[in-house]
């Protein structure tokens, strides 16, 4: 089943960004993702190995299109013991159900991170998923499209590599109400998404009232801007994990949002709450978890750290919310 939609036109009067990440500050800071992104828990190989591509028999093309510009196919690598993708040219959604007896009937779309460059879709897609799925949440991994990257694979690790020299520096700002213009396919296949799970919801055991949408890092940017760009979604909630912490213009009907960061994140911490300012501000509901250590890319949680806590504080937030229970 293919769905796709296209983005809203953003309001007249608001410049249009031109997202390039050698020559802006916000690219800057998601090209330096790419780079401090990586590590998932705990130090180690940080070299780039190709693998093949694994099977993904559950997954759902979305129908949205290709990339432009794109030649070179989709490709994977392990790096720091886990399988990540890139060039991803057709965007796809994985369903990761709950066994019949656990399902509450909400749901939660997964969006892993990269810099819009590549997904790591071990440690922040399909873990995290199926972590939802045993208590049970119904998870959908969004396997969204990418900009190109060279097709030799040590050419794309110079790339990374080089990509640190961003890393810590404070002029390096990602904002979402910026970032809208500039990532028109992600919202595109986030859209898809959405609707996919909604019009298959009977099928998959889903209230579509309760549907909401999770990112880190870059998916956390993905899931920001797809709730400023089309507020008609109605999602359920939103949690964007170790994304940036700027300033929004907040919908009138915006959804509940539970964020989470470490305060050692070498890319969004210590740049302010402005996200957080901007909610309460709009009268919206928001929890927030500040966590003393966890660095950037830590998925589930860091290894001997409290940022291990913050999947159950987030079901225990849905459950505050009614999200866990039948409309």
């Amino acid at each position: 089943m293919a769905i796709g939609q296209s983005v809203r036109p953003l309001p007249q009067g608001r410049k249009a960004l031109k997202f390039s990440i050698r020559h802006s500050c916000v690219g800057a800071a998601l090209m330096a993702l790419a780079a401090a992104g990586l590590s998932p828990t705990h130090a180690q190989d940080a070299s780039v190995t190709a693998i093949p591509t694994p099977a993904e028999p559950n997954a759902i093309p979305l129908g949205t299109g290709p990339v432009k510009g794109a030649t070179a196919p989709e490709s994977w690598f392990r790096q720091y013991g886990v399988p990540m993708a890139r060039n991803i040219s057709t965007a796809t959604l994985t369903p990761v159900l709950p066994a019949p007896g656990k399902a509450t009937g909400a749901a939660v779309i997964v969006a892993p991170g990269g810099a819009f460059l590549l997904l790591s879709m071990e440690n922040e897609g399909w873990r995290v998923a199926r972590a939802l799925a045993d208590r049970g949440i119904a998870a959908f991994v969004l396997k969204y499209r990418l900009r190109p990257t060279p097709p030799r694979l040590e050419d794309f690790d110079r790339q990374l590599r080089e990509a640190f020299a961003n890393v810590g520096r404070t002029d390096s700002r990602a904002s979402p109400d910026e970032a809208v213009a500039g990532l028109p396919e992600q919202i595109d296949d986030a859209v898809a998404a959405i609707t996919l799970v909604r019009a298959r919801a009977a099928e998959w055991g889903v209230d579509p009232k309760r549907l909401g949408m999770m990112g880190f890092s870059a998916g956390a940017m993905t899931t920001m801007v797809t709730t400023l760009a089309r507020p008609d979604l109605d999602l359920a909630f939103i949690a964007p994990i170790y994304g940036s912490m700027e300033r929004v213009t907040v919908p009138a009907n915006a959804p509940p949002m539970f964020g989470v960061i470490a305060s050692d994140d070498p890319l969004f911490a210590k740049k302010g709450f402005g996200l957080l300012d901007a909610w309460q501000e709009a009268g919206r509901p928001v929890e927030f978890h500040l966590y003393e250590r966890g660095g950037h890319g830590f998925g589930l949680g860091k290894e001997g750290t409290t940022s291990t806590g913050w999947l159950d504080a987030f079901v225990s937030w849905l459950d505050m919310h009614d999200l866990l229970k039948p409309s």
